[in-house]
C-alpha cells in the first residue's frame, strides 16, 4: 500500500543542499537559533530547550529507502508532558507542490508516531511544525497552504485537508537586520547572500569565536564542510578549494585567495544574472500570452509563474498552444 503514495524529485542542486543543511541542522544549537531568532511567535518562549532531542528513526519520507535521513526534532513545552515535534524540508528551488510534499510527510511521521508511543484508542496526537527553508534567488510562489492546491467547491470545503507549513525564506532578510544577531542561523543566511570573500570573512571571524568551545567542535567542522563545499564550489566554479577542519584555517584560506576569488566571484555572479534575466524575460513571456488568450490573471497565477524555473515556464508555454482554459496549461502531468 506504502508504494502508491506519490513521488516528489529533486534535482542535483536541491540533494547537495538538502544534505548539506540536514548535517548543520542535526545540531541542537542550530535548531534552538532557528527557533528564538525567526519563528517569532509567543509560543516559542514556552519551549523547554533543554529538552530539543533530534528523533532517531523518524519515518516521513515518501521513499522507504531514505526514511533514515528524515529531519525530526521534538521539544517539551515548558513544564508540560506534552512535546512538539519539528519537521525540517530544505529548498534551494520553489516547489509547487510542497504544501502537498509537507501534508504526506507529516501524515508519515503521526502515522509513525502511533506505533511509537503506543497511542490507543481515546489518546490524542502530538503537534507538529512543519518547517521549509527555502535559500533560492527566485520567489517562492508556490502554495503555502493545502487548501490553496484544491479545487474550491462551495460546501466541500470542510472536508478539504487545509495543512499549513511554515516557509523560512532566506533572501527575505537583509544583511543589516541579520548581522545585529548573534545567532548561528543568521550567520549561515548572511554567508549565502554573500556577495564576495570579503562579505565571507566577516560572517566567519564571529563564527570562529562562537563556535571555539569544545562541545560545538563538530557542528565548527560541519560549517567548515559546507562552506568547502557547498558555498565555495557554487561561487567559484572551476577553483580547487583546499580541505581544512577549522575556520580559523578556512579564515587564512580566504585572506591567501582573495583577489583570484573575487575575480572569479564577480563572473560566476555576471553569468547567474544572465541565466536569471533570460528567465525574467521568459515568465514576462508568458504572462502576456497568457493575459491576451485568457484574459485578466489573478496574483496567484503571477506569483506561480514568478516561482517557476525554466524547464516549467517551456511546459506551460507548449501547453498554451492547445489549451482551451487557464486550467488546462497549469494542471499536473
Amino acid at each position: 500500500m506504502g508504494r502508491c503514495l506519490p513521488r516528489f524529485r529533486k534535482d542535483g542542486r536541491d540533494v547537495q543542499h538538502d544534505g548539506s543543511y540536514k548535517r548543520l541542522f542535526g545540531h541542537r544549537r542550530m535548531v534552538q537559533d532557528l527557533l528564538q531568532g525567526f519563528i517569532r511567535e509567543p509560543w516559542v518562549a514556552e519551549l523547554d530547550f533543554s529538552t530539543l532531542e533530534r528523533v532517531q528513526g523518524a519515518q516521513v519520507s515518501e521513499d522507504l529507502q531514505e526514511r533514515q535521513q528524515d529531519l525530526v526534532w521534538k521539544v517539551r513545552w515548558g513544564e508540560k508532558e506534552l512535546y512538539l515535534y519539528l519537521l525540517l524540508e530544505f529548498q534551494s528551488t520553489p516547489d509547487p507542490w510542497m504544501a502537498l510534499r509537507v501534508l504526506v510527510y507529516v501524515g508519515l511521521l503521526l502515522q509513525w508516531l502511533v506505533r511509537e508511543l503506543g497511542l490507543k484508542a481515546g489518546d490524542r496526537l502530538p503537534p507538529v511544525l512543519p518547517l521549509v527553508l527555502y535559500n533560492g534567488l527566485r520567489p517562492w510562489g508556490a502554495a503555502l497552504k493545502m487548501s490553496e492546491l484544491i479545487i474550491p467547491v462551495p460546501g466541500l470545503e470542510r472536508f478539504q485537508p487545509g495543512l499549513e507549513y511554515r516557509l523560512i525564506d532566506e533572501q527575505r532578510y537583509d544583511t543589516a537586520s541579520l548581522a545585529g544577531l548573534r545567532n548561528l542561523v543568521a550567520a549561515l543566511f548572511r554567508l549565502e547572500q554573500s556577495r564576495g570573500p570579503e562579505d565571507v570573512q566577516t560572517v566567519v571571524a564571529p563564527l570562529s569565536e562562537w563556535l571555539g568551545s569544545p562541545e560545538t567542535r563538530e557542528l565548527q567542522r560541519d560549517f567548515v564542510t559546507w562552506l568547502t563545499r557547498v558555498l565555495l564550489p557554487s561561487r567559484i566554479s572551476g577553483e580547487t578549494v583546499p580541505e581544512v577542519d577549522k575556520l580559523q584555517e578556512f579564515q587564512s584560506m580566504l585572506e591567501q585567495n582573495v583577489i583570484d576569488w573575487t575575480r572569479d566571484w564577480k563572473q560566476q555572479g555576471l553569468e547567474e544574472g544572465r541565466r536569471e534575466g533570460r528567465q525574467e524575460g521568459e515568465a514576462a513571456l508568458l504572462l502576456l500570452l497568457l493575459e491576451r488568450r485568457f484574459g485578466p490573471l489573478g496574483a496567484a497565477v503571477e506569483e506561480r509563474i514568478a516561482g517557476a524555473d525554466a524547464e516549467q515556464l517551456l511546459v506551460w508555454g507548449e501547453r498554451l498552444l492547445a489549451a482551451e482554459d487557464l486550467e488546462e496549461v497549469f494542471e499536473p502531468a
